[in-house]
């Protein structure tokens, strides 16, 4: 109940900032934005927000919460606002950052920047942030905070809870305590659950979790996102080769891996990029549209080519110019249907080698059905459209051809792609889509050619 009252509230404080925007009333904004809303909310706001007003809604966001909004906004907006910022400016602005995030911040940088930014830190946290930025950001590495409580299995459980109300404040999403050697090996885990109702004589080794299986330190952010959704993590440990601890990843980062693994999707079946910016300016939407739309210009070309093969028999029998999209769709959508199938099956592992037998067989075998039936239902319109029981013919074993190539197809070219290090999100439909025209209309005026010519 509490949240939904807090949410309706929080709507009710946009829609005054709305209101207060439309006046013209810049003191009311200010008041509104940093008195009311969150650094979440603000960033939402600015994200929605046409470029000019962006940047006078941000000119009007308080020093303090500049840090913390600029966290909750996508890559391309707040490397925008990074980029108006100098040195001593982002210094201040980052100064509570946990490591990941600074890293995180960091990398939109230039490494003059970067180098500058680093200098203006203290020694510790200086060395925390250079170690997650020694790691590539979609690794583990890349993800962890190196902001830890680690403590040793020898101790009775007393001293833990002593040692642990030394501190201020335990780091944001600490659930358990990792339990490490002298060396800093990682031994196992000490759920904060489990710690509060154990014997206070208790050492750790007796009461700590040893089945934990720590993350590499080069594993995938992908993988590493599986992981915690398989096991229902909210946070993990971080090791290297040697088994030595170096951070932890908590739930909060992965649910951005997640969240930009499916924009990613999305956005790259239309050659966006994930981080694209709804509300860019002209030229910069433009440029970027741009060289996705020449690419398709190629395929189209490709696929007119195979139509002007066939030309004269295009010229005899003007059905087939009439005709020619259905199949050609047909193979597009079912093609498409099985290409998502299959890089949404390999996002989340579930396709290996093992199993890609039984599922090129089962497409295989659902193409061959479904040209079947449709190829039934398109050869009857057809020869009552055209009264010619031929071409009905001709294009029920043209959808039949196309069907089943595009089932294949869909199975076979995202894994084909990912062999090859190439995004099948990004060109997976592109290349498919040629395929099925190629093939649909090879077919179709083929056939026709044999029959007519």
């Amino acid at each position: 109940m509490t949240d939904i009252l807090e949410k309706s509230q929080a709507r009710q404080r946009l829609r005054s900032l709305s209101e207060a925007l439309d006046s013209g009333s810049l003191k009311q904004v200010a008041r509104i934005l940093n008195g009311g809303l969150s650094p979440s909310d603000i960033a939402h706001l600015l994200e929605s927000s046409p470029p000019r007003q962006r940047a006078l809604l941000w000119n009007l966001v308080d020093k303090q919460l500049e840090g913390e909004v600029l966290q909750y906004l996508s890559d391309d907006i707040r490397g925008y606002f990074l980029s108006q910022l100098n040195v001593q400016e982002l210094a201040d602005i980052i100064e509570d950052f946990e490591s990941d995030d600074l890293a995180d911040l960091l990398q939109q940088l230039p490494d003059t920047v970067i180098q500058e930014v680093l200098d203006t830190m203290d020694e510790q946290d200086r060395q925390r942030v250079e170690e997650v930025l020694s790691y590539p950001e979609d690794t583990a590495g890349g993800l962890m905070n190196t902001d830890t409580i680690t403590v040793r299995p020898d101790i009775s459980i007393d001293v833990v809870l002593r040692y642990l109300r030394r501190h201020r404040n335990l780091p944001p999403m600490t659930d358990s305590l990792i339990v490490v050697s002298r060396r800093d090996d990682f031994i196992g885990m000490l759920p904060i659950t489990t710690m509060l109702v154990s014997n206070p004589a208790s050492t750790v080794r007796e009461v700590m979790d040893t089945d934990i299986e720590p993350i590499p330190v080069e594993l995938q952010d992908t993988k590493v996102a599986t992981l915690f959704e398989r096991y229902d993590l909210i946070s993990a440990p971080v090791v290297n080769d040697d088994g030595k601890l170096l951070g932890r990843i908590t739930i909060d980062d992965v649910v951005d891996v997640i969240r930009e693994e499916a924009d990613h999707s999305l956005m790259s079946m239309a050659g966006l990029d994930e981080d694209e910016d709804t509300f860019a300016p002209v030229w910069k939407t433009t440029r970027r549209r741009a060289v996705w739309l020449g690419i398709n210009l190629i395929t189209a070309f490709i696929a007119a080519g195979v139509i002007g093969l066939f030309e004269e028999t295009i010229s005899k029998v003007v059905a087939l110019a009439v005709l020619m999209p259905i199949v050609a769709s047909m193979g597009g959508i079912a093609g498409s249907q099985t290409l998502t199938l299959v890089i949404r099956g390999m996002a989340v592992g579930q396709i290996s080698g093992a199993n890609v037998g039984w599922l090129l067989n089962r497409e295989f075998l659902s193409g061959v059905l479904n040209g079947l039936f449709w190829a039934l239902v398109v050869a009857a319109a057809a020869a009552l459209w055209f009264n010619d029981m031929l071409i009905g013919a001709i294009i029920a074993a043209a959808l039949v051809i196309n069907l089943v190539a595009a089932a294949l197809v869909g199975t076979v070219l995202p894994l084909f792609l990912k062999s090859r290090n190439i995004d099948p999100a990004l060109a997976g439909s592109v290349i498919l889509t040629t395929v099925t025209d190629v093939v649909g209309f090879m077919a179709f005026l083929g056939l026709a050619t044999i029959f007519y010519g």
